[in-house]
This record gives structure tokens, C-alpha cells and sequence, in this order.
């Protein structure tokens, strides 16, 4: 699956920051999407590098105005995160934040558009869209 006029994807936190910094390309990409989802672990990464309350509540407008769903974080979606950390954080660097959000995309058979894909390329049953700005 691909990203495309239609279809459901879910979208890593740097798109996101593409975007509401005033990258077209990644506004774009936002746009073309029927319904964009991020993960519950992207929202709070999102809350937790604004720099003051204004940052805050402009990541909360912009998820509103881009009618952003916040998938929520499941015994399945933290189970296979696990997993993945197991298996690919000695060996690639897999960190939990970015296991939680591969695991949010595995779980919910959405694919993944990120501009970070050595963070998810070894990640077989990963359906990954790389984004480059």
C-alpha cells in the first residue's frame, strides 16, 4: 500500500514537523490523505518538544485542523514493539518511541510515511512510505 489520494496512512512525528514548519512537500502529503493518523506515542513526542505552552496548543490546532485521529497504544501495539525491540534494537539502534509507532502502523495495517527510514527499513512487515523534503 501506498500513500495516495484515498487511502489511510500514519504519519511519523518528522512529517508532522515538516508540515507545520512550512515544508510543502510534507503539507502536501497531509493533504492527499482521505484520513491521517498518528500514533498516541507521535502525539506525546509531538506535546513533549514544544518549547512552551503557545508550541503546545499550535501542535493541538494543527492536528485539528488537519483532522488528525491519535491511535491509541494497545496491548498488541506494545507487544509487538516489544518484539521489534528485541529483534532490531541491538543489531539497527530501534529505539522504544520508534518500535511503538511501527508497531501503532503493523497493528492497524496502515502504512508508515516517514522521512526516517533507517529508524524503520529493517522492519519486514512494515509497509513504509519514505518521505524526503
Amino acid at each position: 500500500m501506498r500513500c495516495g489520494a484515498g487511502a489511510t496512512v500514519l504519519f511519523d512525528t518528522d512529517i508532522f514537523i515538516w508540515a507545520q514548519r512550512g515544508n510543502i512537500k510534507a503539507q502536501r502529503l497531509m493533504q492527499r490523505e482521505a484520513e491521517r493518523q498518528i500514533s498516541l506515542q507521535t502525539a506525546l513526542e509531538l506535546l513533549q518538544g514544544a518549547r512552551n505552552a503557545e508550541e503546545q496548543r499550535q501542535s493541538r490546532l494543527f492536528l485539528a485542523q488537519y483532522h488528525f485521529t491519535v491511535l491509541p497504544l494497545t496491548e498488541a501495539v506494545g507487544h509487538r514493539a516489544l518484539i521489534y525491540v528485541e529483534q532490531y534494537g541491538l543489531s539497527h539502534g530501534l529505539r522504544a518511541s520508534d518500535a511503538l509507532i511501527a508497531a501503532t502502523a503493523v497493528e492497524d495495517s496502515l502504512p508508515l510515511a516517514s522521512g526516517n527510514a533507517k529508524h524503520f527499513r529493517p522492519i519486514k512487515d512494515l509497509d513504509l512510505v519514505v518521505f524526503k523534503p
